[in-house]
């Protein structure tokens, strides 16, 4: 039997908005995301969205404990589950998976809270942007690069690689935004997500 690759991406694709600031406002804070932004004003100017992120990644998470910050992400995951989620998308991935596909969450958002966040949607795997630690804290730094852009589409084939699933088989994607191109243009069918309803079934 042939496998069938559905991929989506999570923020305002999957849920209604952004993930990333509230989950680092949680963490660290109200106080410290202001003082961290106006820090991070020279590369916001730059437009240099990976650095914006790593800067902020650094400032949050830098010495956190491992343990500390997976209670915060499970906590955070379930409130995501159950308050943030665009309910036709949702709709558009339980088919997927009635369906028999493999659905594989593909994302700029951070492991801390799309792992659970993935659990409890019970998809095939979760490829994010990831933070590296010493197996006691996190030390600030992303680990890999940031899974935006091409990234995206990078982690989707090494995966499938990995997984022994040809990479020809990813036939839908699912995005909004300039993050999301190489990812839908890796699939026979990318979606692009706006404020319209998706239908219930593919055409």
């Amino acid at each position: 039997m042939s496998v069938v690759v559905a991929a989506f991406d999570v923020d305002e694709t999957l849920t209604v908005r952004d993930c990333v600031i509230p989950f680092m406002r949680r963490v660290g804070g109200v106080g410290l995301l202001a003082r961290t932004s106006v820090r991070a004003i020279p590369l916001f100017i730059r437009r240099d969205r990976n650095g914006v992120k790593a800067h902020f990644v650094s400032a949050v998470f830098a010495n956190r404990e491992l343990a500390e910050i997976e209670s915060h992400g499970i906590s955070f995951a379930s409130t995501v589950a159950d308050r943030w989620m665009r309910q036709d998308v949702c709709a558009r991935l339980r088919w997927h998976q009635d369906q028999g596909h493999v659905v594989v969450l593909v994302s700029a958002s951070l492991s801390p809270y799309l792992l659970p966040l993935g659990d409890l949607l019970e998809v095939d795997a979760v490829l994010c942007t990831e933070l590296h630690s010493d197996e006691v804290k996190y030390t600030g730094q992303i680990a890999g690069a940031n899974c935006r852009g091409a990234e995206k589409a990078e982690r989707l084939r090494i995966w499938c690689e990995e997984a022994g699933i040809d990479v020809s088989s990813v036939e839908y994607a699912y995005g909004d935004s300039s993050g999301d191109i190489e990812l839908l243009g890796m699939a026979t069918n990318g979606v692009w997500v706006n404020k319209g309803t998706l239908d219930e079934v593919p055409a």
